[in-house]
């Protein structure tokens, strides 16, 4: 359609200028007519009465004949026209020939030869010569309406085969608007056809990985509680049975420590070296044990326990921990979770954070318990670091396993926070 239409338009156009010229040559041809005959009109003023002033009209009309003969040339040299062109020298050459004779009367008349110039008149050769311009006038004229007659002609031709065109292309595009409604009507169904399985799909997918994600859970908590079922028997285990020797060793230390003094006094600085040692052991035997299964936290509480570890996190590695504990209700493998969560994160700024103080709080968000730990150390990045690079993936698993959340927040040179969310229990 834009073809056609465009191709109709630069036909129309065309013809319509050259349309626009041919009746510009008539209007000039007219014209020129009227103004021979002002031309006339003022040489025949000036014979009878004699005034300059009847030669201005006369100068005057001259002028704009040339003009008129000037542009007549100028618009059949755009119409590429060799008859018109033929007619236009024709009638030039009449004009010429006519402004020659009149211009040879005033000439006659100005130098006192009167007669002369009468005889010129009388002779009828201006008559003649008038008659034949407005013959060939009326000529061109004819022959410039019979042309655009043609070029209406060929416009309205030019219009109806374009109403025919854009027509044809009309129906055409209905057609094919047709064919689309109909070809987007199946793909619209198909998509929703293909829309229902993809949510059915996804909906499976997603009881899936809900299914799967519960038996992780499941699975993680089983772990936890093994591992730390297993954390208490091997406490247990420390306590009854190393503690028992190490005891034993020591009392047997001290009822020997007597008799050396009496019969050997140079072995009483080794046997007390030896007491010593086994003070040393028993030591470590106990803080084993609480790193094991902590005793303080299930007989003094969670608070408490926090207390006492970063008392002993503080005397061991120097750092100056800042405490701000409130009173929360949450189950008891939640409060080991917390107390885990405090344990490692401490263990992780001791070996990698370079820090000088930390802050730990504890305390209630609405329907959650808050558990954060601070440090002004190097602190790390995430993007580069892995999540277990740091212990930090058992600690995501432990509170997760207890519906809760955690999250890091850490920057290079900015210290590391960590801070972990979980349910509270509401008391009945």
């Amino acid at each position: 359609m834009l073809c056609i239409s465009e191709l109709s338009y630069r036909e129309s156009a065309g013809q319509l200028d050259q349309l626009v010229l041919k009746g510009q040559v008539r209007v000039q041809a007219l014209q020129m007519l009227q103004r021979i005959s002002d031309a006339e009109s003022g040489k025949r003023g000036y014979l009878l009465v004699g005034g300059a002033e009847y030669m201005a009209p006369y100068v005057r009309a001259h002028e704009d004949v040339l003009r008129a003969l000037a542009e007549m040339k100028r618009l059949y040299a755009g119409l590429h026209d060799a008859a018109g062109e033929a007619r236009r020298l024709e009638l030039v050459r009449l004009v010429d020939a006519r402004f020659g004779e009149m211009d040879e009367v005033l000439r006659l008349h100005g130098s006192g030869k009167s007669h002369l110039a009468l005889e010129i008149v009388r002779s009828g050769i201006g008559r003649d010569l008038m008659d034949r311009i407005r013959v060939a006038v009326d000529e061109l004229v004819q022959y410039e309406n019979a042309r655009i007659a043609t070029g209406l002609k060929s416009v309205y031709e030019t219009l109806w085969m374009s109403r025919i065109g854009v027509a044809a292309m009309t129906l055409i595009s209905l057609m094919v608007l047709t064919l689309f409604v109909r070809q987007g009507r199946e793909l619209e169904r198909q998509r929703v056809q293909r829309q229902a399985e993809i949510v059915e799909e996804r909906d499976r997918l997603e009881a899936e990985v809900l299914r799967r994600t519960g038996d992780l859970t499941e699975l993680a908590r089983h772990l936890q509680t093994a591992r730390e079922d297993e954390r208490a028997h091997l406490a247990r285990e420390l306590h009854d049975e190393l503690g028992a020797l190490l005891t034993t060793a020591k009392l047997d230390a001290a009822r020997i420590k007597p008799k050396l003094q009496q019969t050997l006094p140079d072995l009483v600085p080794c046997l007390s070296h030896l007491t010593e040692t086994l003070n040393s052991g028993i030591a470590l035997k106990r803080r084993i044990i609480e790193d094991l299964r902590p005793s303080t936290l299930s007989t003094l509480g969670l608070i408490p326990a926090l207390e006492i570890l970063c008392e002993e996190v503080q005397e061991r590695a120097g750092l100056d921990i800042l405490t701000r504990f409130e009173p929360v209700s949450l189950s008891s493998s939640a409060d080991l979770t917390v107390y885990r969560v405090v344990q490692e994160a401490l263990t992780n700024i001791i070996k990698y954070a370079q820090a000088k103080t930390v802050q730990v709080e504890l305390h209630n968000e609405q329907e959650r318990v808050s558990v954060r730990v601070e440090d002004d150390g190097v602190g790390f990045d995430l993007a580069r670091t892995r999540i277990g690079s740091h212990g930090l993936r058992g600690m995501r698993f432990r509170v997760e396993s207890e519906n809760g959340r955690l999250e890091i927040a850490s920057r290079a040179g900015q210290g590391t926070e960590l801070k972990a969310c979980l349910p509270r229990v509401v008391q009945g």
